[in-house]
């Protein structure tokens, strides 16, 4: 009965797939994958995936929360305070669990469908304030909540194969999955929309909204030719620090705090 109401699924997603391809394009007129998971299936695809993560210790040695609990706690305390600006569409939707991942040499951050957060010590500590690493979350937490992260695995393994893992027929695929996270490729117009989103979930909080623009003038002012994915696709690094300061601006400007003295105690909470 599973894998008949898998076919079928498959059949009418295709269907619909096909009766709406033409009108499939964005602003700039580049056609667009078809996002054609529900709301649901992002959280049921997303928990499989993040039970793969977390079965992986070799590839994400994540760190314990029992062992860790002050990091953990300034983790959560801004997660929170993003989730809760009143911007974050499925809020109440999504799990929005937080892990932090032991590698000190990647700066990168990624959240799957569904809300499962992972931040690697590489980036935490590489960032000097928390409205940085806040921008960072608001950034991850945007491809998640405009559900562009299925979006994105639509594009790179098809709809099909997607479908075959959420019903539980591609194991050895969602493996493959799990350990690309880090790595989806976004287009031009989701990685632009997260960087606005990110804005918009800060301006109403504590933090300096610009947060995500600052790491980019980071890594620009140390020359770094590598970073987390997110900064180092198109746009370049410099037009985004213009674009979310433009975005800043057009919405008033309001400068926020930084907490860096909070942050230096984040970082001295980590192994």
């Amino acid at each position: 009965m599973r894998r008949f109401k898998y076919y079928t699924r498959v059949v009418v997603l295709f269907i619909a797939f096909g009766a709406g391809l033409s009108a499939c394009t964005d602003d700039e007129g580049n056609k667009r994958t078809v996002n054609l998971f529900s709301v649901q299936d992002d959280k049921d695809f997303g928990a499989q995936v993040a039970a793969e993560i977390e079965a992986d210790a070799i590839n994400f040695p994540i760190l314990d929360s029992a062992q860790y609990p002050e990091a953990y706690g300034h983790l959560r305390r801004i997660t929170d305070t993003i989730l809760n600006s009143g911007k974050v569409r499925y809020r109440e939707d999504f799990v929005w669990q937080t892990k932090i991942i032991h590698d000190d040499s990647t700066l990168n951050a990624f959240c799957t469908p569904g809300g499962y957060i992972y931040v690697y010590t590489g980036l935490i500590k590489f960032l000097e304030s928390e409205d940085q690493l806040a921008g960072v979350m608001g950034h991850e937490i945007a491809h998640a909540d405009e559900r562009h992260t299925t979006e994105a695995l639509t594009k790179q393994y098809g709809t099909e194969v997607l479908f075959a893992i959420l019903f539980g027929n591609d194991q050895g695929t969602l493996a493959q999955v799990a350990k690309e996270m880090i790595s989806l490729k976004y287009s031009r117009n989701n990685e632009t929309e997260a960087d606005m989103r990110s804005v918009d979930y800060l301006y109403p909080t504590g933090y300096d909204a610009r947060g995500a623009a600052r790491f980019f003038e980071r890594l620009l002012d140390l020359g770094a030719s590598s970073g987390p994915e997110f900064l180092s696709t198109h746009p370049s690094p410099d037009n985004r620090v213009e674009d979310i300061t433009s975005y800043w601006e057009d919405k008033g400007g309001k400068v926020g705090e930084t907490y860096k003295d909070r942050y230096d105690d984040f970082k001295k909470s980590l192994p």
